[in-house]
């Protein structure tokens, strides 16, 4: 606010000076309805999504008394409901003319507001702000408990369930809670067998995306993971970490019945089968079950004659690698 002075003269003749208030316009201060009226113009005239310091302060509307006739014009629709402004395009309502503005924005394309820092534009204020951060790598919103920062608030409140343990959405079907919104679309695929994903090469579909771009992989030849040790690329990160115990020797897989230690959990499992006497692999021919399915596969040349296994100098072929080695 200025404060403008006016000459007085008083009953004794004498110059006074008298403060006045005067708003950033020129214009005296308005109290009252007149002063309503003020704020529902500047109200109409910019957007709910303009910051509500700038939108004050551009228009001389400062203060605390300033700041509640704002608040009051702005939220007057609230306590009934009222919905008194429509898009004309698809009839959704609005309690704020600053809100059917922006939701117009969807129709139209219009994008007025563009970053500093590249040529990106966009619909929402809010929206720009986020991505400058990008640039200025600001990150306003921190934890309290480990003291990581975020740039956006929404990701703050999600890593803060680590912390909590909170998991405030549940699958409908089982009951299993999550943590992330994302984890429960995916695991009630497993309900649904929804598989939205589908490979362009061979029409394989897969209910994770991750699954799919490391399936394209046996299309592409792809191996973007290598061993820092012998230089031998994978497809998968998986298979890299399995095979770096071969340089390690860490072997973190313990069987729970004789102590003896695993490189690979498949190992494992195969092993635990000596202990439980499964024997989960069976021929279709005779019904022979094995522990293995290498032992099964070897058992099965009986039937198809396969005889996988041949002499470099004579051509003999055998159905086990064993024979060869002996002939």
């Amino acid at each position: 606010m200025l404060l403008a002075t006016h000459a007085m003269k008083t009953d004794g003749g004498d110059n006074k000076m008298k403060k006045e208030s005067i708003n950033g316009e020129g214009l005296r201060e308005e109290t009252g309805w007149k002063k309503l009226q003020k704020v529902s113009k500047v109200w109409n005239q910019f957007k709910l999504d303009s910051p509500n310091c700038e939108l004050l302060s551009e228009k001389g509307l400062s203060g605390e008394a300033d700041q509640q006739l704002y608040n009051e014009k702005k939220h007057q629709h609230r306590p009934t409901g009222e919905k008194p402004y429509g898009c004309d395009q698809c009839g959704k309502r609005f309690g704020y003319p600053g809100n059917l503005v922006t939701h117009q924005r969807i129709h139209t394309g219009e994008k007025p507001y563009g970053c500093d820092y590249c040529s990106k534009r966009f619909a929402h204020s809010v929206t720009l702000v986020k991505h400058q951060r990008i640039h200025t790598g600001e990150k306003p919103y921190g934890c309290d408990h480990c003291g990581k920062t975020f740039s956006e608030s929404g990701n703050l409140v999600t890593h803060q369930r680590i912390h909590t343990g909170e998991k405030p959405y549940d699958c409908d079907q089982c009951g299993k809670r999550f943590a992330y919104l994302g984890n429960l679309v995916k695991h009630q695929r497993i309900h649904t067998g929804e598989k939205p994903y589908g490979c362009d090469h061979c029409g394989k579909r897969f209910s994770e995306s991750g699954n799919l771009v490391t399936h394209q992989r046996i299309h592409t030849g792809e191996k973007p993971y290598d061993c820092d040790q012998c230089g031998k690329r994978f497809a998968r990160l998986g298979t890299l970490f399995a095979h770096q115990r071969v340089h390690t020797g860490e072997k973190p897989y313990g069987c729970y019945q004789c102590g003896k230690l695993f490189a690979q959990p498949g190992t494992l499992v195969a092993h635990q089968r000596i202990h439980t006497g499964e024997k989960p692999y069976g021929c279709d021919q005779c019904g022979k079950r094995f522990a293995h399915s290498g032992n099964l596969v070897k058992h099965q040349r009986i039937y198809t004659g396969k005889k996988p296994y041949g002499c470099d100098h004579c051509g003999k072929r055998f159905a086990y690698s064993g024979n060869l080695v002996t002939h």
